[in-house]
């Protein structure tokens, strides 16, 4: 039976359907210039004839970034950071979560109550430059990773969906004389996987996009992950992260914008590859890790 929707509700509809094209409007034009002028050529984008379409299309910019083995070390390094990084997030949200979704833990509410905490007031940016450089992790990928280890938000949402799990798989489990541990990885894991693909989700773009971080702590060339060589790149044009040519080879090549427009473009694509294989888990993790029972 067709559901007679009154006048208000297509109004609101309407409205939400116009903001949300706005919305995505507002994002692509952005996107689509940027992929525009890194095809572009060298004429166009000087003379600002790029807009949303390849003015004068070449592949220059994208072959010198392809050709520059500071783009890539950086890149490989970005890469190490974040499956490293994204791997101990995991196990150490799971085994957090685990336990304080259980009632009958005893002092549960004064660990989330700690926990919480963190998500409130955190730790000026001295006071941890200072404790990561006396831990002896500056100009390390630790100092990228061990700080941002366990997520306290991210941590609250897998512990909303394990309360989901029913009790009952736990006592059988135990009944034919599983350990906690391997209940954990054996039941748990495998059931939370909307969550895991969710969490998984938030903590790689969060290591991939950290810029923060490596601008605090790393100082080596030779460890700067991708979002600080874009930073030097964008912002000051740094010729070692053009690949150390001249300005004269440069200026017949490749234009400064053009070359960062194609360097962001590539920067941006794994992420993109990857979330639509992840999309109908991410959906599925996020609704049922936000709705409390």
């Amino acid at each position: 039976m067709k559901i007679k929707r009154t006048s208000g509700e297509v109004a609101f509809d309407m409205v939400n359907i116009g903001l949300l094209l706005l919305f995505c409007v507002a994002v692509a034009i952005p996107l689509m210039n940027v992929i525009a002028g890194s095809l572009s050529s060298n004429e166009a984008i000087i003379h600002a004839k790029v807009f949303l379409w390849p003015v004068g299309f070449n592949l220059h910019n994208y072959d010198f970034v392809i050709r520059n083995a500071v783009f890539w070390k950086s890149f490989w390094v970005t890469i190490q950071i974040v499956l490293i990084g994204t791997a101990i997030n995991m196990v150490l949200t799971i085994l957090t979560s685990y336990p304080l979704s259980k009632g009958w833990l005893g002092g549960r509410k004064v660990i989330l109550l700690c926990i919480i905490f963190t998500m409130i007031f955190q730790a000026p940016m001295v006071p941890m430059y200072i404790l990561i450089k006396s831990l002896g992790m500056l100009n390390s990928i630790w100092s990228l990773i061990i700080p941002g280890a366990l997520s306290a938000f991210n941590m609250m949402l897998c512990i909303t969906f394990m309360r989901s799990i029913p009790e009952e798989l736990y006592e059988a489990a135990r009944v034919d004389g599983m350990s906690e541990y391997r209940i954990v990885w054996r039941i748990v894991a495998p059931l939370s996987m909307p969550i895991n693909v969710t969490l998984i989700l938030f903590y790689a773009v969060g290591h991939w996009n950290n810029y923060l971080g490596p601008l605090l702590y790393i100082t080596d060339r030779e460890l700067q992950p991708l979002q600080l060589y874009l930073y030097k790149l964008i912002s000051q044009f740094d010729m070692d992260s053009a690949g150390g040519q001249s300005i004269l080879e440069l200026s017949t090549a490749v234009t400064p914008q053009g070359l960062q427009m194609a360097t962001i473009v590539i920067a941006t694509i794994p992420i993109i590859i990857i979330y639509p294989f992840l999309q109908k888990h991410f959906i599925k993790g996020a609704l049922l890790g936000s709705v409390k029972e």
